[in-house]
Formats: C-alpha cells, sequence, structure tokens
C-alpha cells in the first residue's frame, strides 16, 4: 500500500512538471511570436485604407472610377470644407481632390507600365479587355512569365493621366526574400513554390 501511495504521487509530480513545461514553452513562443511580430509589423498596420487623388474634374474622374472601375460614393466629413468626393469599392477607398492648380498637373502622357499605378486583380481579363475596347479607353496589354506562370496585364489612365493596372496577378506566388515561411495565392499550389524560377520575362503591346 506504501509502494502503491507514492507511486501515485510521483505520476501527480511528474504530470504537474509535464504541463509545467507545456505552460512555459507556449509562453516563450507568445513572446517570441510577438517580438517577430513587432520586427514584420513595426508601425503595427492592417490593412491599405484608400488612395488620394488630385484631379481636373470631380465629376469626370467619379464618372471614370464608377464606371469604368465599380467603385461607388460615399459621403465625406463635413469638415471637410474644399471640393471632393470620396468613393469605395474593392476593400479600399478613392479620395479625390480638385486640383486648386490644375495647369500644374501633370499631363497624360502614353501609357508606361513601369510609371506609378494602382493595380486590381480581376476574374476575367478577357471580359476586362472587351470593355476597354466597348469604352473606347486606350490600353497597353503586358504579360510577364514566371517558369510555367503567366500573369497577363492591363494599363490604361484615368482622366487625369494616372495609371490603372488590371491584372490576373493572383497567378502568381509571393515568396518573401528573407525567411523560412512561403505563402502561395490561392491559384498557385505550394509546390510551384519551391521549384527554381528562372529571370522573368515581360512582353508589352500598344493598343491604339
Amino acid at each position: 500500500y506504501i509502494n502503491l501511495h507514492h507511486r501515485r504521487r510521483r505520476c501527480i509530480w511528474v504530470v504537474f512538471l509535464l504541463i509545467g513545461g507545456i505552460v512555459a514553452f507556449c509562453f516563450l513562443e507568445v513572446i517570441s511570436g510577438s517580438d517577430e511580430g513587432k520586427r514584420r509589423n513595426p508601425l503595427h498596420l492592417t490593412s491599405l485604407n484608400h488612395v488620394s487623388l488630385l484631379c481636373r474634374s470631380i465629376g469626370e474622374s467619379m464618372n471614370f472610377y464608377q464606371n469604368v472601375l465599380g467603385f461607388f460614393p460615399i459621403r465625406r466629413p463635413e469638415s471637410l470644407n474644399f471640393e471632393g468626393a470620396w468613393l469605395f469599392g474593392h476593400g479600399i477607398g478613392i479620395h479625390l481632390l480638385r486640383a486648386l492648380e490644375r495647369e500644374k498637373l501633370p499631363k497624360k502622357n502614353e501609357i508606361n507600365p513601369k510609371d506609378n499605378h494602382i493595380s486590381f486583380q480581376c476574374e476575367s481579363m478577357g471580359a476586362v479587355e472587351k470593355k476597354l475596347e466597348e469604352m473606347e479607353i486606350d490600353y497597353v496589354r503586358s504579360k510577364v512569365e514566371e517558369g510555367e506562370i503567366q500573369v497577363d496585364q492591363l494599363f490604361f489612365h484615368d482622366p487625369d493621366g494616372f495609371m490603372i493596372e488590371i491584372c490576373n496577378c493572383d497567378s502568381l506566388p509571393i515568396v518573401p526574400l528573407v525567411g523560412g515561411m512561403v505563402r502561395s495565392c490561392s491559384r498557385v499550389k505550394l509546390h510551384q513554390l519551391v521549384q527554381p524560377q528562372p529571370q522573368t520575362q515581360i512582353n508589352q503591346v500598344v493598343h491604339p
């Protein structure tokens, strides 16, 4: 009976030690994970909120972002006592501000995919291209090839010359340059990410 009692006590102590070890390990993991998160996201950012654009005409720009890109107007704070408009769509906002010195705004030049731009993912590149042709919007067609992966891109201007890109960029995997963690986009299988990838090739076609 005494030996059985001692065995039970030893078992209880072993269980307590195991539980304590697990708790300590989890605590250290939380601390280290928190430190790693701070290094990767020092400003604790969560998402892109909006893009603010100067424009020559609020009405013309609103028409473009509503009828071409599918944004919808939303209410602006009444404290903003200058001419402008807010729109929302696709998870981000577009804030339009009428330029006070419109003659100083950059003029619309030729479409250059290497210029500053904002990019939108789409469901069908063919449908987008057909719609741009119907609306008689000039665009440039471009293609990026990475191994067996192909990304199609369409570039065009808003009324003030700001570049817009429509693409199926979700086909391209996201591979961090630092760290062992590898993420894949929704349409790419993980095994595609670990294969050696050749140099990216870019082809460009201009549509008048």
